[in-house]
């Protein structure tokens, strides 16, 4: 940790000490991952969804299982009874009961079909949570680099203040000495003013995307680290086909709408079941006391083969058939229109990143070329060749320059991470592998 750092983070801790918080600092970009990756509602949602989901599993196998029930009662009774003998029998009398049954599903084809269909709703849940995961990683990547950029900017915009500043200290002296003239000085005090108000501006989106990247990782954010120098690379393997291919292959979104196509399928084979007949194993025993008659205690138990067959249902089994396989068509074109989405996302992102490399060769140039016109345009100024005019243009051009480049600079570390996640590829070796190119000591 650089000794500059020190003092300042140290004040802040012991204001969070005395506040009863601890301070969570995202200095690299993983660091800011795992810090999203623990609070972010998104990721929480997906995975109690899926924890939800988990249970269709032992929903459906429970019908297939036996089932154990037990009931009891405890009556009073009075009893007026005739025709047993010369004596009427009139008595008041407890009565109880108690039983025991046990039902065993022999055969029940909806049963099985539901639980092939919870292996499916689970299996899309899961690809629901690994996209959300997926998702977060391009997020926090985003703006991780999105406060970089804005600090770098921040920084050209600083640059900008100050050399407008000297153009019109400059053009202020050459008035008061009677070689300038009073256009050229509110000309450069006009670019002066604009300048001023950039910095506002660039500084107002610094804070802008920090709160940006505070609202992913829920904790404050510190001193980031920058990106040193790096080589430009394009996509690897640069052979779009392959791209999406492996998209189509490993895209969450795709495992997803696949898992929610079988799902559908399952469910008009269920719905077709209904008409199946369901076969029961059913034992019970019983005891009861006083029932019907006074006294008269009796212990039985047996055991049933059942056979249910639902022959009509007022058109129910119908209805519902058709509407699942409506549903499935629906799913099929869902399906369809994932896959289509996914193809150019990918496509996409990968002609972006073979931009990107261009981009960032062009720009780099654009400074260099601009830094050189504006030297030139300056030494040309002072010797009465070239106009305040021609200065201040190149000096804008120079800066736009610089902006350009700081664009296409973290757009290329973007570029690769946007390729990844359109693919479905991207994992924490990726976030890890761009951290690397990280540099404490890198200015903006």
């Amino acid at each position: 940790m650089r000794a500059d750092r020190l003092s300042p983070r140290l004040s802040l801790l012991m204001v969070t000490l005395i506040l009863g918080t601890t301070p969570a600092w995202a200095e690299s970009l993983v660091e800011a991952y795992q810090q999203a990756y623990r609070t972010d509602p998104l990721l929480a949602q997906a995975r109690a969804e899926l924890s939800a989901q988990m249970q269709d599993k032992p929903l459906a196998r429970s019908a297939l299982l036996p089932h154990v029930g037990a009931g009891a009662g405890v009556g009073f009774n009075t009893a007026d009874i005739t025709g047993f003998g010369a004596e009427p029998i009139n008595h008041a009398y407890l009565s109880d009961s108690y039983s025991v049954n046990i039902t065993q599903s022999v055969f029940d084809g909806q049963a099985w079909t539901a639980l092939r269909q919870a292996d499916t709703k689970i299996q899309a849940s899961a690809a629901a949570l690994t996209y959300t995961e997926q998702q977060l990683a391009l997020q926090v990547a985003q703006a991780y680099f999105g406060v970089l950029e804005a600090q770098a900017q921040e920084y050209v915009a600083e640059k900008q203040k100050s050399l407008f500043e000297s153009i019109y200290k400059q053009t202020d002296a050459t008035l008061k000495i009677g070689t300038g003239d009073i256009i050229a000085v509110r000309e450069a005090q006009a670019r002066l003013d604009a300048a001023k108000a950039d910095l506002i501006k660039a500084r107002n989106g610094v804070a802008i995307a920090q709160r940006r990247l505070q609202r992913l990782t829920h904790h404050p954010i510190g001193v980031l680290d920058n990106l040193g120098h790096y080589v430009a690379m394009g996509p690897q393997p640069d052979d779009m086909t392959s791209w999406v291919q492996s998209a189509i292959k490993d895209q969450p979104l795709m495992h997803q709408a696949e898992a929610q196509l079988q799902t559908a399928q399952d469910q008009v084979e269920y719905n077709r079941r209904a008409r199946w007949p369901v076969v029961d194993l059913q034992g019970i025993a019983q005891h009861s006391l006083g029932n019907p008659f006074p006294g008269i205690a009796i212990n039985q138990a047996g055991v049933s083969l059942n056979l249910s067959v639902p022959f009509y249902q007022g058109g129910h089994t119908s209805a519902s058939v058709q509407q699942a396989q409506a549903q499935t068509i629906a799913s099929v074109d869902h399906v369809a229109n994932v896959r289509d989405e996914v193809t150019l996302n990918t496509q996409t992102a990968f002609l972006n990143l073979k931009d990107s490399v261009a981009q960032l060769y062009a720009t780099r140039e654009s400074v260099a070329s601009a830094k050189v016109s504006l030297e030139g345009t300056r030494k040309g100024y002072e010797v009465g060749t070239r106009s305040i005019i021609d200065l201040l243009q190149t000096a804008t051009d120079y800066i736009r320059a610089e902006q350009d480049y700081n664009v296409a600079f973290y757009n290329q570390i973007i570029a690769r991470i946007q390729l990844k996640a359109a693919s479905g590829q991207i994992n924490m070796a990726d976030l890890e592998a761009i951290n690397a190119l990280l540099d404490r000591g890198a200015n903006p």
